[in-house]
């Protein structure tokens, strides 16, 4: 069973993914490294540009998880690919007039992150359709695979890419690569049938809050969203002071610090890799729980980095474990997220997961800033490796109840999925997630 096909839709569906992971990871620092070689951005306005992106990206990715609800998806994603490459190409086309401002910079951050939330709340009830339900947890695993293939392989391409054509070069290829996720998600071919929709017909101000609606008042996606919404933003959020810690105070060289955290992405491969048999061996439930108490081990134990060989060793050891875990626990995560989610709720509760976690990225990443600045770099990674170690106590305790009866005021009858399910089969009941 291992590698089998998960038929030709899903094949494009996956093609897309990987295209769009391969262009964001290649032009990782792009913004950054654009703000201060060309714009001579200081670390203020570099910052401002990293968060204010991700806050104000979802603040106006709201209104977009219902009306992602009610569309077609596969338009949908197609748009919000074609959108991302006009974004990101007005940059280059700016630069080459020699008019690309720090303005534009950051209206196109909060483009991108708009755009990318709706993509993924698309692209959720997309796979849910055309995948079958007993492969959910195959076609998230491969997903978890290219996510860290990406994230190993494309930052130190992006960098060779910069040193020899410029921080505007990677932009250009992320740009190009949405093009062509646009074109592998149009290849996918077959007819998409409109999703039916209960209740009234225009968009109203309670949908904006459906999504946190149904999370909240569901027992198993409730403290699974507060632990990842979470966990993310205390693992980012300690990225710039332990960046500071390693490249300032114990002296180690920017090629030391990228194999610090291009190494370790092989755990996400191996555990993208375990999470299918561990399941099917253990039980999903019990695999997420050991996963997700796992994960929370490991970030308190950059904050005894020292300087040297053995610093570096250790700071590949730590991130080493953490990714795997992560790798282990995110298709799990993701599956038991669409099972657990009813059909006509999917993208209205990936939008609002997604903005959540922006929105907390952002504001974490801030307060740890100050944090930092305060009491110093690693001070502040203690202080978020201890909040780390009580995160699992978030994690369900429960199996959670099937999707349609949980977090609904009446019962509804469950409606075909809003994907790309064939006619002569019935519609397949249940991302990252990222």
């Amino acid at each position: 069973m291992r590698g089998r096909s998960l038929g030709r839709e899903f094949g494009w569906l996956w093609a897309s993914y990987a295209i769009s992971a391969a262009g964001t990871w290649l032009a990782l620092d792009a913004f950054p490294l654009i703000a201060i070689l060309v714009l001579d951005a200081g670390p203020a306005q570099v910052s401002m540009l990293a968060s204010a992106g991700l806050a104000v990206g979802a603040a106006v990715a709201v209104p977009l998880g219902p009306w992602v609800e009610f569309r077609r998806k596969r338009p949908v994603m197609i748009a919000m690919d074609l959108v991302r490459f006009a974004a990101l190409l007005s940059v280059p086309a700016a630069f080459a007039l020699g008019r690309l401002t720090f303005v534009q910079l950051l209206v196109v951050s909060v483009i991108v992150a708009a755009a990318g939330i709706a993509f993924r709340a698309a692209s959720g009830a997309c796979l849910k359709a055309v995948v079958r339900k007993e492969d959910l947890l195959v076609a998230n695993g491969r997903f978890e695979t290219t996510t860290w293939t990406t994230t190993m392989l494309g930052p130190p391409l992006g960098g060779a890419a910069i040193g020899l054509l410029g921080p505007v070069a990677t932009v250009v290829a992320d740009a190009a690569s949405y093009l062509l996720s646009a074109g592998a998600v149009r290849a996918i071919g077959g007819t998409e049938p409109p999703p039916a929709r209960t209740g009234a017909k225009r968009l109203r101000a309670g949908d904006l809050l459906e999504g946190w609606r149904y999370v909240l008042a569901h027992p198993g996606l409730r403290p699974l969203f507060f632990n990842t919404v979470l966990v993310k933003g205390l693992i980012l959020a300690t990225a710039p002071p332990l960046a500071v810690l390693m490249l300032g105070d114990l002296g180690f060289a920017p090629w030391q610090y990228g194999l610090a955290f291009g190494v370790p992405c092989i755990g996400g491969l191996i555990g993208s890799r375990l999470a299918r048999p561990l399941a099917a061996r253990f039980g999903r439930h019990r695999v997420m729980l050991a996963a997700g108490t796992l994960r929370a081990c490991w970030l308190l134990g950059l904050a005894f980095v020292g300087p040297g060989a053995a610093g570096l060793a250790l700071v590949i050891a730590v991130e080493f474990g953490l990714i795997t875990c992560m790798g282990v626990f995110t298709p799990v995560f993701a599956t038991y997220r669409l099972e657990q989610t009813a059909n006509d709720r999917v993208a209205r509760t990936l939008a609002a997961w997604s903005v959540t976690d922006n929105a907390a990225v952002a504001a974490l990443t801030a307060v740890w800033g100050l944090l930092a600045g305060l009491v110093g770099p690693r001070p502040a990674i203690a202080a978020a490796g201890v909040l780390m170690l009580a995160t699992p106590l978030l994690l369900p305790r429960s199996r959670g109840r099937s999707a349609g009866h949980v977090g609904r005021p009446r019962r509804v009858r469950r409606q075909r999925p809003a994907g790309l399910a064939r006619a002569d089969r019935p519609a397949r009941p249940a991302r990252p997630t990222s």
